[in-house]
């Protein structure tokens, strides 16, 4: 093959199952085919430590903050996350810097003809690029996000320094199982013999089936929120949130400014405040400042965005990507919290998400702009809208993001407060 980048960026999108973009169709569960390519490449990331990172919601935050805390105490750093929000190459980066293009044109010419008889998957493949790109760049470190669930996701080929769990919710129910428990069996997978596992937010319902998964992996367990707990604070002029982080009631960290805000990261600075203790233990130098500096430099050190980001100040606008009913909650509650005149919600969703149970969570005193997301698997508006009207959610419905945010703008007053969320694709073509 001789592809330029976009042809190589096409290819992946195009000839690959693509989750993101066919739903279902496009899932395959296991490891074999991701073995196998691994196989071929020797087993690139044997050659650097690794961290693997599982849970419903906050595994983006939980990856970046870690990466960049690693970056302060003087670690070169790979992060593999996913989807991306605008480019491709996002997903994969090293101290904060995105993967090359020549690289990724070089490696889709090279190798997507020599694994097409497996018919590998979009994330497949890509697990794959990123694990030997971080060898090529000589990283100290990768921290890996998996992809969905854990037990058959293609990341769950690594051995890990450390496994970490951030929360169970209900999300991706047709693949992952129904319940809870379910669920979390399937995270529970990423737990490897004799690997700590930090789970972030103790849960009675899920606790059991992580207990009883690291006895029989005979793994050090940590159940993060039982011993570990964060407040929130004002917000700094230069735009951080102030964060006091305590154990057992005690503060450990006073003062964390961080550069990701919104109520929920108080959960995930826990669970990475919990990860960074047993990095400690595992023999990283990592100083209290590389803590404080981690966080406070996130944005800067990774590339991190997309999460409650302030687009604008007058108005205020503001996106974020949470999709699931438990991201929702924490997003719904910040917006109740939002002092404004008027709260305005531009909002799309794809088809195969709990729509019906985020809707009842969405605050009641908004002014919705209903907008088809920029995806063949979006929800219509007019459907989205009549579901909202069932619980006492009134808008209009507009056919692109872009209308609905420009007519969210023109009604907007300067006090006013415009969201933009419900799916990624409404924030990616926001941010676009």
């Amino acid at each position: 093959m001789n592809l330029s980048y976009q042809e190589a960026e096409n290819y992946l999108f195009t000839q690959l199952p693509v989750f993101e973009h066919q739903g279902g169709s496009a899932y395959k569960p296991g490891v074999q085919t991701a073995n196998e390519i691994d196989r071929f490449f020797g087993s690139p990331h044997r050659e650097y430590k690794t961290i693997h990172i599982a849970g419903t919601n906050g595994k983006g935050s939980v990856s970046n903050f870690l990466a960049s805390v690693l970056q302060e105490a003087g670690y070169k750093v790979g992060l593999f996350t996913s989807p991306h929000i605008v480019d491709f190459k996002e997903r994969i980066r090293v101290n904060g810097k995105k993967i090359e293009a020549d690289y990724v044109t070089d490696f889709v010419n090279r190798y997507a003809e020599k694994f097409a008889h497996l018919k590998p998957t979009f994330f497949e493949l890509t697990t794959a690029l990123a694990f030997e790109y971080f060898r090529y760049k000589k990283v100290d470190i990768a921290v890996v996000e998996v992809g969905m669930g854990g037990r058959l996701d293609s990341t769950n080929i690594i051995t890990p320094i450390l496994s970490v769990i951030t929360n169970i919710a209900l999300d991706h129910t047709q693949f992952l199982g129904s319940t809870l428990k379910e669920i979390a069996g399937e995270k529970a997978g990423i737990i490897k013999r004799g690997v700590p596992v930090v789970v972030g937010e103790s849960d009675p319902r899920t606790n059991p089936v992580f207990l009883d998964k690291a006895e029989e992996m005979e793994a050090p367990i940590i159940l993060a929120s039982n011993k570990l707990s964060a407040s929130s604070g004002q917000i700094t002029h230069e735009g951080q949130q102030l964060f006091n982080v305590f154990c057992c009631g005690e503060p450990v960290y006073r003062g964390i400014k961080c550069a990701q805000l919104g109520v929920y990261q108080q959960k995930n600075i826990v669970t990475a405040i919990a990860a960074v203790e047993q990095l400690q233990k595992l023999g990283l130098n990592i100083s209290a400042d590389a803590v404080y500096k981690g966080f406070e430099n996130v944005n800067k050190n990774t590339g991190f965005f997309g999460r409650w980001q302030v687009i604008s100040n007058q108005p205020l606008i503001v996106c974020d990507t949470g999709h699931n009913p438990a991201g929702i909650t924490y997003v719904s509650q910040q917006l109740l919290s939002q002092p404004c005149r008027q709260l305005r919600i531009v909002i799309g969703f794809v088809q195969d998400k709990d729509v019906s149970s985020i809707l009842k969570l969405l605050p009641k005193n908004a002014v919705y702009y209903f907008v088809n997301a920029d995806s063949h698997r979006a929800l219509p508006a007019d459907e989205l809208c009549n579901m909202a009207q069932r619980y006492d959610l009134s808008g209009k419905t507009y056919s692109s993001v872009a209308e609905g945010f420009a007519a969210a703008k023109n009604d907007a007053a300067n006090d006013d407060f415009i969201f933009l969320g419900g799916s990624n694709y409404v924030v990616a073509e926001v941010l676009k």
